[in-house]
């Protein structure tokens, strides 16, 4: 019989192997954490294990996830993104650039009131990428603009990134949410000013809105839709996400507030039918469902390796990084950001914040900066090649003569600016603290 250890590297071994073979990621959770776990301690791990479920599930915290999934879903199937999207390009056209600078502002706000990456992507890849390629935009950084803005959704609260990562971290999600904030605008930023830099450099890759179709919207009109399309989705990030904040409601209660402030709004806008809110209850039950069993077989993985003692294994490889708690800190990072090349977010938040996040935290790394910094890398699992899901997403719904490798080469840019936020948060965390700070979380 094998030592503890040895089945535990070899649970690593196997869940990764695995995945490779494409075995979908809840399927791998429970198949590697049952077989090593019974190899290496028997039927303790069945005896242990329905309580360790039921204790997870039956968290009320979880609430917030249906709730903030059917208050996106509602505003995307409601084709409200639509009438949102024709706005900021309206406003944003007469700049160079301006066009991926409506694309990036529009992302902020489906980040805000959606946070699901598809639907952006796929929103922006229909309604503007033949659009912006017939303006004489280039492919290239068209596809990356989009791919880019889509993925805003996982880090501007409220997230569904954030709420597992207050779970697997023990904190508040409100404390997260708060922490958000300062980097999610940052990253948009940092995108925007990039393209106007890109646009004033390159003006053939980015030219304005034509004048003609400027002119073909009287100022009067862009205001009034303005009141009508904008407004509202603002009015309601600012209130889920500032009763949140500010101590006012629950994540769970806000959540509700937000699910029914999106009905509120799409009736407002004379698009509550019933096939709508068919399609949007299927769709928050899928997602919803999917999430929940994730969660569910990954304690049994992590019950299997805790019990494996590959906690131990893990302190013992820290012990071997030369340069301290700053290497230990990119060690994880360069792990998470490799890992995206080959699985999601979900999968990458179970397998390195559980194994790294003991060792980091009693090194005294403070834990909310510690999850922003995890929070801003993950975006380059939406984006790195081969198995970003951005890409696939945006290439179902491109024009045929935009090409995959136009795709790759269009996100690369945005991935470099990913990895300069990190750096920025990581040389500044007052970015990620000062707001949880102000309001005394």
């Amino acid at each position: 019989m094998l030592e503890p250890q040895t089945y535990a590297v070899l649970m690593l071994v196997g869940f990764l192997a695995l995945l490779m073979l494409g075995v979908p990621v809840a399927t791998t959770l429970a198949t590697v954490g049952f077989v090593f776990g019974y190899l290496g301690f028997g039927d303790a791990l069945f005896n242990l294990l329905p309580a360790r479920v039921y204790g997870v599930v039956a968290g009320t915290q979880w609430m917030a996830i249906p709730l903030f999934v059917f208050m996106g879903v509602m505003l995307e199937k409601s084709r409200l993104a639509d009438d949102l999207l024709d706005v900021m390009g309206h406003l944003a056209g007469s700049v160079r650039g301006g066009m991926g600078v409506g694309i990036i502002l529009f992302g902020v706000l489906m980040g805000a009131t959606t946070g699901i990456v598809g639907a952006t992507i796929v929103t922006l890849g229909l309604l503007t990428l033949p659009t912006l390629i017939r303006r004489g935009y280039d492919k290239r950084i068209a596809c990356g603009a989009i791919c880019a803005s889509g993925t805003l959704g996982q880090i501007i609260p409220p997230s569904l990134i954030l709420i597992l990562l207050s779970d697997i971290m023990q904190l508040s999600v409100g404390t997260l949410f708060a922490a958000a904030v300062g980097p999610g605008l940052l990253l948009a930023a940092v995108y925007i000013v990039f393209l106007l830099l890109l646009g004033w450099w390159k003006p053939q890759w980015m030219p304005p809105l034509p004048q003609a179709e400027r002119d073909a919207v009287s100022r009067r009109e862009l205001w009034l839709r303005l009141w009508k399309v904008v407004v509202p989705p603002v009015l309601l990030v600012v209130a889920v996400l500032g009763s949140i904040v500010g101590g006012v409601a629950a994540p769970t209660e806000a959540a509700s507030m937000g699910a029914v402030g999106a009905v509120l709004i799409t009736l407002g806008a004379g698009r509550l039918r019933w096939p709508v809110l068919r399609a949007v209850a299927l769709e928050t039950a899928k997602i919803t469902a999917i999430m929940m069993f994730i969660l569910m077989m990954a304690q049994v993985f992590a019950l299997a390796f805790r019990g494996l003692d590959g906690e131990h294994l893990i302190v013992r490889l820290f012990d071997w990084l030369p340069g301290g708690v700053n290497s230990d800190i990119w060690f994880m990072m360069a792990l998470i950001f490799v890992l995206g090349f080959f699985i999601e977010w979900i999968e990458i938040s179970y397998i390195a914040v559980p194994l790294f996040l003991p060792v980091l935290v009693a090194q005294g790394v403070d834990p909310v900066w510690l999850a922003m910094l995890i929070t801003v890398n993950l975006q380059s699992s939406f984006l790195t090649p081969p198995f970003g899901w951005a890409l696939f997403y945006l290439k179902g719904v491109a024009p045929p003569e935009v090409r995959i490798q136009d795709i790759y080469a269009g996100v690369l840019p945005f991935i470099v600016l990913q990895g300069a936020t990190l750096a920025l948060v990581f040389f500044y965390p007052q970015i990620a603290l000062w707001l949880p700070k102000a309001i005394g979380w």
